[in-house]
């Protein structure tokens, strides 16, 4: 019915409440089929990505003998290629969403990554495969952002929003988890080419979803881009990545790896300063100094940073003290796994019940104690340590991240979903930084206690607890700042 100027409203007019953004079902914490639709759609290319990075770093020594690389310095860049520009251009692609589109972008980013998973199984020289690792690096930026812009979008704050975003952690962390089983198994059984098919498949299948996800209100807040400012933080961010990255390998006194991040951070000094004032600015300061924002994201880059670098000192741990074989390694990965989904199953209930700030407390809490007790792994015979450490840390850190992604984005407005999703995204990329600190601080020990001879698996493992201890104490410390400076707010 059209209401026209000489027909006043009725009472059930003026009592009717405003349609809805999206059929979210009731204001529990239970799906309607639509919100299934979705988050199933949001969290299949969550776990692509989450895949993408761990399967191909374990078909590594597979492709350098295919492919015929040079040297396992530039074999390494096959993974390098997708973290560089997945790292620094998500500021970018996160104000790209609010421009033209959060659903287009997230489906465009899938389609991209679908068809260079594609051509890097197909890749017949190292060029073109290190090539389509920057195609998928780049739409992994394009899909990171939108895919939690559209997450906290569509399912209100609230029991809903906590058991999605539990839902997408558990799924994040069991995406890396079985990229290291997966690969190994791939890898051994039939050709390291069938990693990037299996990554083409589940992009075929996320496309397929994207497509059919239902249309949503977005914000057309944005209407330009701070091109000065996506300069500066996009080849900030490389450069302070490159720098992170390479360093643990180069060492860190050298101009390459030094000077990128010194580049790289005076590049962000100066994107700081250029946001003061643009009247668009790519990451809005208003909301880059949110407390809820940029305490959540240290805290990410704390859960991330020594979770990925104790994962690695793992990796070393079954292969060169305890003998494992690369499968054996990836089994001992499962315990860890299930703890993760075991985990975001449960999260959303203790968000509700004790809230986004207590919950991220004691997700690095027991991620921390788990990681100080890998002091107790032997140099042989019993696994039981392994496995229980493994297992405590990982749940912990999926607490961690689900708990600090619902702090940082709750009370954002609409216009900032999409900024705010790609903050929260960011950190997982900047673990590098975790990686290549407990390696260095793993290997410094291990040659304090060689003497110069030679790490023996002695050596080596008292090494590797030194870096275990150190991101276990680093995460504990992160728990106690948690608590003190995040408080509940209304």
């Amino acid at each position: 019915m059209t209401v026209t100027e000489s027909s006043p409203p009725t009472e059930t007019d003026v009592l009717a409440p405003p349609p809805p953004v999206a059929d979210v079902g009731p204001a529990d914490s239970s799906f309607s089929t639509r919100g299934w639709l979705v988050l199933i759609t949001l969290c299949c290319a969550t776990f692509m990505c989450g895949l993408d990075f761990s399967i191909v770093t374990v078909a590594l020594p597979d492709i350098g003998s295919s492919l015929g690389f040079s040297s396992p310095g530039t074999l390494q860049w096959v993974a390098t290629a997708s973290l560089l520009p997945s790292a620094s251009l998500l500021p970018l692609f996160a104000r790209v969403a609010d421009l033209v589109g959060r659903k287009k972008l997230f489906t465009f980013g899938v389609a991209l990554f679908t068809l260079f998973s594609l051509g890097a199984a197909l890749a017949g020289s190292p060029g073109v495969l290190i090539a389509t690792r920057v195609g998928q690096g780049t739409a992994a930026a394009m899909i990171a952002p939108a895919a939690i812009a559209l997450m906290t979008g569509y399912f209100p704050e609230g029991p809903q929003r906590a058991r999605a975003l539990g839902l997408n952690g558990a799924v994040m962390s069991l995406g890396f988890v079985l990229g290291a089983l997966g690969g190994g198994v791939i890898t051994s059984g039939f050709s390291w080419r069938w990693t990037m098919v299996v990554l083409c498949v589940m992009g075929a299948v996320a496309l397929a979803g994207a497509l059919a996800l239902p249309v949503m209100r977005e914000s057309a807040a944005a209407k330009r881009m701070d091109v000065p400012g996506a300069v500066l933080a996009t080849l900030g961010l490389f450069g302070l990545v490159f720098g992170i990255s390479t360093g643990g390998d180069k060492g860190w006194v050298r101009a390459d790896s030094l000077g990128s991040v010194v580049g790289g951070l005076v590049l962000l000094g100066a994107f700081l300063l250029v946001e003061r004032r643009h009247p668009e600015p790519l990451i809005p300061l208003s909301v880059l100094g949110r407390p809820t924002v940029k305490w959540s994201g240290l805290f990410g880059v704390v859960t991330f940073g020594m979770c990925a670098g104790t994962t690695v000192l793992l990796s070393l741990y079954m292969q060169d003290v305890l003998g494992f074989t690369p499968l054996q390694a990836g089994l001992s990965y499962l315990g860890e796994g299930a703890a993760a989904m075991l985990g975001g199953m449960y999260v959303s209930k203790l968000l509700g019940r004790f809230g986004g700030e207590r919950v991220l407390a004691a997700g690095l809490l027991i991620q921390g104690a788990g990681t100080v007790a890998m002091f107790t792994l032997p140099q042989s015979g019993n696994i039981a340590p392994l496995i229980i450490t493994s297992s405590v840390m990982g749940l912990g850190h999926v607490f961690s991240v689900v708990s600090f992604i619902t702090v940082m984005t709750t009370g954002v407005s609409e216009e900032d979903q999409g900024v705010v999703g790609g903050l929260s995204q960011l950190p997982q990329y900047v673990a590098a930084i975790g990686v290549a600190g407990l390696s260095a601080i793993a290997a410094a020990r291990t040659n304090a206690l060689s003497g110069g001879s030679g790490p023996d698996a002695a050596a080596t493992l008292g090494g590797l607890h030194a870096g275990m201890v150190t991101a276990g104490v680093v995460a504990l410390v992160g728990a106690g700042l948690a608590a003190t400076v995040l408080r509940k707010r209304a």
